[in-house]
Parts: structure tokens; C-alpha cells; sequence
């Protein structure tokens, strides 16, 4: 009987050891910034970002993410110019008022080389595209109040096309007024809770 109980306990521990606590943490909205960046007439940028937004995620004992979830509000869209924002938000560009989110859910990590990747579902408009986002995470750390943090930074580039953004306009001389391609970084710090 003692020998069954000592093999139980041994299953037992290197059940609990090889299993991988997930803690649960929250992106700090004072320190996150969701950006983008898109080729305007050809030759230049416009750098704009996204202040409403609610975003959290599981991450294991090595800072893997398990589960990530991301809500933005379409309307907080912010370019610094006031009328450009308004036509982002009109039936034009994000139909705000039909669809006022953009969404993020996290699917699975792959690795690719010596980068981690984040695969998941970005749905803007009424359509959901899987897009990649290779990403760093540094941390955790304690912060002067007692709470652990985690900093996290993501970069990727999406066509706007794949997701009904469609609207443009030719240049006389040749080129759109709106590039296709759209830079996404994202800065973030998260909190455990």
C-alpha cells in the first residue's frame, strides 16, 4: 500500500510541476498605445492611433500567451486632424456608426526562426481575416505599488483591402491617395490582476 501511495504522489507531482500556471493580466490603458501607420499620396505617412480600447490576456510561467482578447472602439480613431478623423469614421472608411469595434482574438503562437508570432482573428467591418503578429514580451516586473507588469510590443502590417476598406482615390500623376498597406504597433504594458 505505502509503494502505490508513494507512485500516486510522484504522478501527482510531476503532473502539478509539468502543468503551467496562466496568470491573467490587463492591458494598462495609460501606458498601451494601438497605432498604425499608412502611405498617404505617395509620399509620405499618416501616423494615427486608437484611444478607446479594452484588452486582456493568459499568459503561462514562460510569458506565452494562451489567450489574448482586444476590443477597440472604431470611433477613438486619432490622426491629430479632426476632419480627416471624421471621414475615418464615416461609411467611407470604418462605418462607426454600423460597426463600432475592431476586434482581436488570439488563436495559437508559432515560432519562425527566432521570433515568436501570435496568430489570430482581426475582424474590421464585417470581416474576419487571420493576420500575424510577431511580438516580444519583456518582464514581468514589479512595479512601486506592488503590481506585476509585463511589456509587450507587436508589430504587423495588414492590407485594408482584406477587410472592405476599400475607398481611394487616383492620383493625377499616378499612385492612390490611401496606400493599401497599413503599419500596426502596438506598445503595450499589461497588469496581473
Amino acid at each position: 500500500m505505502r509503494r502505490i501511495a508513494c507512485v500516486a504522489f510522484f504522478l501527482l507531482s510531476v503532473l502539478v510541476s509539468s502543468a503551467r500556471a496562466q496568470h491573467h493580466y490587463v492591458l494598462d490603458k495609460a501606458h498601451t498605445t494601438i497605432g498604425f501607420s499608412v502611405s498617404h499620396m505617395v509620399v509620405s505617412e499618416v501616423d494615427g492611433r486608437f484611444n478607446e480600447f479594452e484588452g486582456e490576456l493568459e499568459l503561462d510561467d514562460s510569458l506565452t500567451p494562451t489567450r489574448v482578447a482586444v476590443t477597440i472602439q472604431a470611433a477613438s480613431i486619432d490622426t491629430a486632424v479632426a476632419k480627416r478623423d471624421e471621414h475615418l469614421r464615416n461609411e467611407d472608411f470604418f462605418h462607426v456608426e454600423k460597426y463600432p469595434t475592431i476586434r482581436f482574438v488570439g488563436k495559437r503562437v508559432e515560432t519562425e526562426g527566432d521570433r515568436r508570432v501570435l496568430v489570430g482573428d482581426l475582424t474590421i467591418l464585417d470581416t474576419t481575416r487571420e493576420v500575424r503578429l510577431p511580438y516580444t514580451i519583456a518582464g514581468p516586473i514589479q512595479d512601486p505599488w506592488g503590481n506585476t507588469r509585463v511589456g509587450i510590443r507587436a508589430d504587423t502590417t495588414i492590407n485594408r483591402r482584406d477587410f472592405g476598406l476599400t475607398w481611394n482615390r487616383m492620383l493625377e500623376a499616378g499612385g492612390l491617395t490611401v496606400g493599401n498597406e497599413v503599419k500596426i504597433t502596438i506598445k503595450a504594458e499589461a497588469i496581473r490582476k
